[in-house]
This record gives structure tokens, sequence and C-alpha cells, in this order.
């Protein structure tokens, strides 16, 4: 991981939303399920394709050393605020119904699709591609990016950071987002 990068885990203090962000929505593989994380992989595509002149902020809904969250409204509260905050939400669903179902990322994703700040990823070589294919359409429909691979996903998303921190260094105004 380079410095360019700083990773806030779950439930940990979100930093100011001017700050280029981006928030990984997604399944989190469930404790026993055998599944391994897709976030380590995201948070080297983002480091390895980060060029921007600032620190970029990953927002992470997985948490700092596995240690889950004691009541269930702080986490969803905290998920919550960081993809208000985030300046795009990077959507990667490797759907598999067995240990990645994604039933609450179903929800973020209506939830954010016409925000703005969305790209979803869904890799058509996961073990259940069917059940993404509502997601893509609407993302279709809704103008999102929508992308097959995780360094594209990537890309994606770092492309609307830029255009956000462009815009804002020759103080355009963008809509709020949130």
């Amino acid at each position: 991981m380079t410095a360019a990068l700083t990773v806030v885990y779950a439930r940990e203090p979100i930093p100011s939303p001017t700050a280029p962000s981006v928030f990984l929505a997604g399944p989190t593989p469930r404790v026993g399920s055998g599944a391994e994380s897709w976030r380590p992989a995201a948070l080297t595509e983002l480091a390895a394709q980060w060029t921007g002149a600032q620190p970029l902020t990953v927002l992470t809904p997985e948490s700092r050393g596995g240690k889950r969250a004691e009541h269930y409204d702080d986490q969803v509260d905290w998920e919550t605020d960081a993809r208000a905050a985030a300046s795009v939400i990077l959507f990667w669903i490797p759907r598999d119904l067995r240990t990645l179902p994604g039933f609450t990322t179903n929800v973020e994703f209506g939830l954010d699709v016409s925000s703005g700040k969305a790209v979803l990823g869904c890799p058509p070589d996961c073990p259940n591609p069917e059940r993404n294919r509502y997601l893509i359409y609407v993302a279709r429909r809704h103008g999102v990016p929508v992308c097959e691979t995780l360094g594209d996903t990537v890309r994606a998303a770092l492309a609307i950071v830029a255009r956000q921190l462009d815009a804002a260094s020759r103080g355009a105004t963008t809509p709020d987002l949130t």
C-alpha cells in the first residue's frame, strides 16, 4: 500500500467530505463462510491507479482487524454516512448466492444509483452473474458506468473523482450529491 491511500475502516471517524474519497460497496464475506474479501484487491488497484496530488481516502465497511460492530445500527449508520460523504461509490458485485449474496448491496445500489457518484462492477465470470442483470439494467438506465473487471471499475471510479477535483480547482460549483 502506498501513502497515497488513507484507509478508513467501519465505524472509524469519516474524514471531511472535501477530501477525494471512494466507498467500497459490495458484498462482505460473512464470518465462517470461507469466502475471501475482494476489498484487498480493490485497495491494491486503487493504490496502483491513483495519481492525484493529495491522498485518496478509501472508506471500507469491513472492520479493522475483523472486529464486528457491537450493535447492528452502528454499522448501518456508519455505512450510510460514509456513502453520503464519499466522492464516489464503487460497487463491486462478484455475486455468489452461497458466500457473497449481496442482498444489502442491492438496496444500497438502489439508494445510490441516482446520486451521480456510483460506478457498478459486475464480473461476468462470478458464480451467479445472472443475479446482477437487473442492477446492470438499472445502472445503464441511469447513466452509471458499468464495468466487468475490478481494474476497469476502479478506473471509472477514479475518473469521477478526477472530474470532481478538476471542477473544484476551476472554482466550478457542482451540485450537492449527498
